[in-house]
């Protein structure tokens, strides 16, 4: 599992370090940490923060979040009956 979350993180992390050469490693995490919003210090900066962090840099701010958008649905109505089994995808 952890494999599986670093490749994840490597293949994300290296296309937008790329367009940053001046930074190096730390430099480009504490980066990342301040654009997230992440107050703490860098060494509890978590592999989760960064993943969404990297996968929504650059979208709009109203966008829905790319995991969540799957299960989105416009009416409630719809959405309770699907959740509880009456309605079939």
């Amino acid at each position: 599992m952890k494999c599986h979350r670093l490749d994840e993180l490597i293949s994300l992390l290296q296309p937008a370090w790329q367009q940053e050469p001046d930074l190096n490693l730390v430099q480009f995490l504490q980066k990342m940490a301040d654009e997230a919003g992440f107050n703490q210090p860098l060494t509890e900066l978590t592999d989760d923060v960064l993943i969404y962090h990297l996968k929504l840099r650059g979208t709009d701010k109203t966008e829905q979040i790319p995991g969540l958008k799957k299960d989105y649905e416009e009416d409630f109505k719809t959405a309770l009956l699907r959740a509880r089994g009456v309605i079939k995808d």
